[in-house]
């Protein structure tokens, strides 16, 4: 989602940060869930293709006059630090420079969202996007003190050469002022005179000993988790000591991977599989849950094993299934049931997966594939199916499906859950996501969609805590 290109952004991208014509009426709390909501759904497209970006961001753009400043500050502030997006914080603060009410906000919540050097250029770029204007008072005094919290390392790793706005154009703008011991550095910014350093990549790529720099890094604790993850099978060929590798597994901190992160390793690694799910589990032990009953659906249909896209080694299937493992870890109480059929006798076959946890939950729902049959799904009469077989009404249904539904009936399906989403994981324009029949259509995947339901649910939680 990076703006500060020197390039000159296409018109459709650019109308997404165009300044609304709103005014501010007074903050009500309908408005507060929907914004919420909005900038939740953001997981769902950042740095993605998955969701509507555009109409995403014109909701935003609407809501933000219509909530109290200081609650909209708050919410900019959490979607950075507790769901670590990098963009829609700062399309927030842009759209609260354009309303006198949210403005008296704008110095101290650019500040708190800014959590790295390159995100004041960001910010800078995203703000001239529709022409070039003077700095408010608030942006200045924002971007100004969030110099003070880089130090040279941090600068140099993020100046942005070759970008339209560099490090140097921002100071220029906002003259920062140095806290004690920053003169210098202020001035080789003002230079382009930063320092270069050293990271272990270059290590690596100079051709020192593979087995010494990692042995280091992990004893030294600067080996990050998806780093370390990444590279576990590097650490193996070069040789770095079976005791170093099990140190780094109970040193790191698990609480920013994902489940993809774990999959991709245990395949490259599977020396380790037993210490990688072990950290993975220790991770989950962190998040909170989705509070009541979940019913969880996994299409494992054929077509479900088609990659996600086309520079993916994951398939559909591979996705579903560790978003299952995801789910059975973030509720409160869950059952996952796996579905298929027969495309030629146009009956589903429907079963509950076995109540595992970790790895041996998603082989389980692999398994599901082989014996549930290698057509379509047939999703009214798989809900049918879990109706009679649940008796109760669940908080939720979640259904996870490429959409590609073989149901000759012609009839919707008819979910029975309290609240009831479909995931189409394949983000078809035809599908099962029926106007009408689901609480909220999701077009498309992320690891964040339970976080996403959560919004939609008016609960306010977040993965840190």
């Amino acid at each position: 989602m990076k703006t500060n290109k020197k390039a000159v952004d296409t018109r459709s991208n650019s109308e997404v940060r165009l300044a609304g014509g709103f005014g501010a009426p007074s903050a009500n709390q309908e408005a507060e869930a929907l914004l919420r909501r909005s900038v939740m759904a953001s997981l769902l497209f950042e740095g993605l293709f998955y969701e509507d970006g555009v109409s995403n961001a014109e909701n935003v753009k609407a809501l933000i006059p219509q909530v109290d400043p200081v609650t909209v500050s708050k919410i900019a502030i959490e979607a950075r630090h507790d769901q670590k997006l990098r963009h829609m914080p700062l399309f927030i603060v842009n759209e609260m420079v354009k309303h006198p009410s949210h403005r008296k906000m704008v110095g101290e919540t650019l500040y708190q969202v800014i959590s790295r050097a390159d995100e004041m250029a960001e910010f800078l770029s995203m703000y001239w996007s529709d022409g070039k204007k003077p700095l408010a008072k608030q942006v200045k005094v924002g971007l100004a003190r969030a110099f003070g919290k880089f130090d040279e390392y941090k600068f140099a790793k993020y100046k942005g050469e070759g970008d339209a706005i560099s490090l140097r154009d921002v100071m220029f703008m906002v003259h920062p002022k140095p806290v004690q011991g920053q003169e210098d550095l202020y001035k080789r910014i003002a230079e382009g005179k930063l320092k270069q350093f050293d990271t272990w990549e270059d290590e690596l790529s100079a051709g020192k000993n593979k087995s010494e720099v990692f042995t280091r890094l992990i004893n030294e604790g600067k080996l990050g988790a998806l780093a370390f993850l990444r590279n576990l099978r590097k650490m193996q060929e070069a040789g770095v000591p079976d005791d170093v590798i099990r140190k780094g597994f109970e040193t790191i901190n698990p609480k920013w991977l994902l489940p993809l992160n774990y999959l991709s390793a245990a395949k490259y690694a599977p020396r380790y599989e037993r210490e990688i799910e072990a950290l993975m589990m220790r991770g989950y032990g962190l998040v909170k849950k989705l509070p009541g009953y979940t019913v969880f659906v996994v299409d494992v249909s054929g077509s479900m094993g088609i990659p996600v896209s086309s520079k993916s080694e994951n398939s559909r299937l591979n996705v579903a299934s560790a978003m299952a493992m995801l789910a059975a870890e973030s509720c409160e109480r869950v059952a996952i049931y796996a579905t298929a059929g027969s495309d030629g006798m146009g009956v589903h076959k429907t079963e509950i997966v076995p109540n595992r946890r970790g790895f041996g939950l998603i082989e389980a729902v692999k398994s599901a594939e082989r014996k549930l049959g290698g057509g379509g799904i047939f999703t009214r009469q798989c809900l049918d199916y879990i109706k009679e077989h649940e008796k109760v009404t669940p908080d939720r249904i979640i259904v996870f499906s490429d959409s590609q539904d073989c149901d000759r009936s012609k009839q919707l399906p008819n979910p029975f859950g309290k609240n009831n989403y479909i995931v189409d994981v394949s983000a078809h324009a035809h599908g099962i996501n029926y106007k009408g029949v689901w609480t909220r259509e999701i077009s498309g995947w992320s690891e964040h969609f339970l976080d996403y339901i959560a919004a939609s649910e008016g609960i306010h939680w977040t993965q840190d805590e």
